[in-house]
């Protein structure tokens, strides 16, 4: 086996189940990108909701998607992941379809919070069932690697095709994200049918019987683990302001051809990661993953000064600014999911991953306080004040590792 994490071997080999992972997040992010970023436009046109009304309906709904994320993660690992990443399928189906159907703003609202589960389902015990299926640590980077290269995909083709098929804020563009979900439903029972999965590599048993109350306890002994959240959290309150302040900041300030506008942001976002995530990881390969997350941080906070620098109507200046953004992107995330693997027990993946759904609490947050801030203080001092907290977050990251953790050992966990 090669030690490099990517490497031609490492892919073949890997699983029928990692390859439905994979395949199954494009269609469904890639058909949710062909209307989900266009929604703050919807909701601003279609029910002149302000700035801070738009956040703030949007950052409620996005805290429901983090307490449910939470338990998710930890029931899927005490009672399977099976079970867990069914009914996220299901609730995608159910979700998308009424909001293509929403037509006043009270029925909108509430299909906005429903849409907001599917993922919090799906996220955590799918990235725990990888670990399950891959017990060799390069193996598991690498999937997770990809899973995080098929999602961007997804993003990088859903905007083109609804442009081409005239759906881009077309509320009924969402069918297709219901349907994306309904065949990732199917082909996850396809791979549980009887005699296709043992039970050890479906993790149909539990792997720990702690109830929430101690998983809890668990997690706020892992002081390490508690700072890496606070980081994480400010990382996606920053990059959040891309996909939602930012787009509100451009539709105020009258960008002509905005739809056109917010489209190639989220395309040069997408393309560039698909282009350059794996070259980076061949580049960095070598680096502890501490220090690629360092280099994105720092690739991160210059994009927020592009963007307080940029003209409201220099189109290549945003593109450019989104540019930088996507390169620190690409580097960021992935490699954020892989030091929490390198940080969770394994009988304790769900849970631990579960937990980072806090990290959302930073991207709910970004709407309303950055439809606050764009309403009294305006754009550029939005991201300046984003490029400051990056420097909050590298000090994060620096003090983490003198910080105590549990004594696993004690807990005799199995794995």
């Amino acid at each position: 086996m090669s030690a490099q994490v990517l490497s031609w071997q490492r892919v073949k080999q890997l699983p029928a189940p990692v390859w439905l992972m994979l395949w199954g997040n494009f269609f469904v992010r890639g058909s949710y990108f062909m209307v989900w970023p266009f929604l703050a436009v919807i909701l601003y046109q279609r029910y002149d909701l302000s700035a801070t009304e738009t956040g703030f309906w949007l950052t409620s709904a996005a805290l429901l998607a983090v307490v449910a994320g939470f338990y998710a993660g930890h029931l899927s690992d005490r009672f399977g992941r099976k079970p867990l990443m069914l009914a996220g399928a299901l609730t995608g189906v159910l979700a998308f379809s009424a909001l293509a159907l929403a037509d006043t703003l009270p029925l909108m609202l509430c299909c906005i919070f429903l849409a907001t589960l599917p993922r919090a389902l799906w996220d955590a015990p799918s990235k725990a069932w990888l670990g399950d299926l891959l017990p060799d640590s390069k193996d598991r980077e690498l999937a997770l690697q990809g899973l995080y290269f098929m999602v961007n995909a997804g993003a990088a083709c859903g905007p083109v095709l609804g442009l081409w098929a005239g759906l881009s804020g077309n509320p009924h563009g969402f069918f297709i994200t219901a349907a994306s979900y309904g065949a990732l439903g199917l082909g996850l029972m396809w791979l549980y049918r009887p005699g296709k999965l043992d039970s050890s590599t479906a993790n149909s048993r539990p792997s720990h019987t702690l109830n929430f109350a101690a998983i809890l306890q668990l997690l706020r002994q892992d002081q390490l683990f508690a700072v890496i959240i606070l980081a994480n959290i400010l990382i996606n309150f920053i990059y959040a302001h891309a996909d939602s302040s930012l787009i509100q900041y451009l539709t105020r300030a009258d960008f002509p051809d905005l739809v056109t506008l917010i489209s190639s942001l989220v395309m040069v976002n997408s393309l560039i990661i698909v282009t350059c995530q794996f070259p980076l990881l061949r580049l960095l390969g070598h680096w502890p993953v501490i220090k690629r997350i360092h280099l994105g941080v720092v690739l991160l906070g210059l994009s927020q000064i592009w963007f307080a620098l940029n003209p409201v109507d220099w189109f290549w200046g945003w593109l450019g600014a989104m540019a930088v953004l996507s390169i620190g992107e690409a580097i960021l995330f992935a490699n954020m999911n892989v030091h929490l693997d390198q940080l969770a027990h394994p009988a304790l993946r769900g849970s631990y991953f579960g937990a980072a759904s806090l990290y959302a609490i930073g991207y709910s947050l970004s709407p309303l306080i950055g439809g606050l801030i764009l309403d009294a203080l305006g754009g550029p001092a939005l991201f300046a004040i984003s490029a400051g907290l990056c420097a909050l977050v590298l000090g994060c990251y620096a003090t983490a590792p003198r910080l105590r953790r549990p004594d696993f050992s004690a807990l005799k966990l199995p794995g």
